[in-house]
């Protein structure tokens, strides 16, 4: 299937679909176990501890119809507004996963990843994409969903953090309106979780009466 073919049949869908946090987990950690594997690994472990403390209501799936199994997750993008994230699970939730002594340091790993929104701004979780499934189109049009979410909820700023060993995703931030506006030097995580500086990007949005985004009915939730 060609680029297009693909920008097409994939549908876009606000929450996580029930049944379809293992598969989630699954490309969470393809694209961000290099960060996480320090925090929550070994990758079995980790994507079992995503799967069960995932919050449906803060992301949206790209659906690839026709499979064996129904409708497939081909790519995800999370999100965090107020105090909730797609990813979740707290200090109490690692402790009962991990054990205390493994535990302890992961929830100070965990917290170092920590981002909090401030008033007005959506936070991304993370966007991942099935590698098979990447220039398709997909990731642009799951930020151009964030972004709606964010204009329904009043929001006047997108907020995110992209590693220095991750162009791609920058350059796809940066295509859809993105800029950066600091940049922090982590040596202290290269170590630990494979890389050594974190870029901020903010997009700004129209302030204003929020507006719902139009949407086909087949892209309904």
């Amino acid at each position: 299937m060609d680029g297009n073919a693909a920008e097409h049949a994939a549908l876009i869908r606000r929450g996580v679909p029930d049944g379809a946090e293992d598969r989630v987990a699954e490309l969470y950690w393809e694209a961000f176990g290099r960060k996480l594997g320090s925090a929550l690994g070994p990758p079995e472990r980790g994507r079992a501890f995503l799967a069960r403390h995932l919050h449906h209501d803060r992301g949206i799936v790209a659906l690839s119809p026709g499979g064996p199994d129904g409708d497939r997750v081909a790519g995800v993008a999370g999100y965090r507004l107020g105090d909730r994230g797609l990813t979740g699970g707290g200090s109490r939730d690692v402790l009962r996963a991990y054990g205390p002594l493994r535990g302890l340091p992961r929830i100070a790993l965990l917290a170092l990843l920590e981002r909090t929104p401030a008033p007005g701004e959506l936070v991304m979780d993370g966007i991942a994409v099935d590698p098979a499934e990447r220039g398709s189109g997909i990731g642009g049009r799951l930020l151009t969903e964030i972004a709606a979410v964010a204009a329904e909820a009043g929001c006047t700023r997108i907020r995110l953090d992209v590693i220095d060993v991750n162009p791609r995703a920058r350059a796809l931030y940066e295509r859809h309106g993105f800029t950066a506006v600091r940049t922090e030097r982590t040596p202290y995580l290269e170590h630990l979780m494979g890389f050594g500086a974190v870029t901020t990007m903010h997009r700004l949005l129209p302030a204003g009466p929020a507006a719902p985004s139009p949407r086909t009915p087949e892209e309904q939730p």
